[in-house]
């Protein structure tokens, strides 16, 4: 894997003077979670739960992320979406989730979700035989991204129904 060269170009776009707002403390302490899993083997439906040896999919590392700053988020990515407004591309923040979907036009379609850390970068689970990795966001299959809210995320439900 590329982490060292993709740590610099996140090191130096860190750097840049330009009009950065910090990441509120909920969401740095997110994304500090996430950094800690990566390379951790992905799994599809992992919760990251000692019987699955700490292994996560995607949605399970966001909601695992901010379960820790106490936040509870729905288990799975297209649910995660309503978690809070949607900042456009050019006003994500690190530990804004970021979704991608084969319909650009349907939510309820997204199938995939990760955690903004700035510079065009995710801290994401993204398949099987894949580690949980950095990845650039700019693909075209890219549908928006959710800045989590506490209030937004306590306003849906965080359990698949049963039955």
């Amino acid at each position: 894997q590329n982490y060292v060269k993709i740590i610099r170009s996140l090191e130096k776009s860190f750097a840049r003077p330009v009009g950065r707002v910090a990441p509120s403390r909920q969401a740095a302490g997110a994304i500090y979670f996430a950094q800690k899993k990566l390379g951790t083997p992905y799994l599809w439906g992992g919760n990251g739960t000692p019987e699955q040896q700490g292994r996560f999919d995607c949605s399970g590392l966001t909601q695992a992320a901010y379960r820790t700053v106490g936040i509870e988020l729905p288990r799975v990515a297209n649910d995660q979406y309503n978690a809070g407004p949607h900042p456009s591309r050019d006003e994500l923040l690190p530990g804004d989730l970021v979704f991608f979907s084969d319909d650009l036009t349907n939510s309820r379609a997204i199938r995939h979700v990760g955690l903004y850390v700035g510079g065009g970068y995710m801290i994401n689970a993204p398949f099987t035989g894949a580690v949980i990795r950095f990845d650039k966001i700019d693909t075209p299959d890219y549908f928006g991204a959710t800045r989590v809210t506490k209030d937004g995320a306590a306003a849906l439900p965080t359990d698949l129904p049963t039955g």
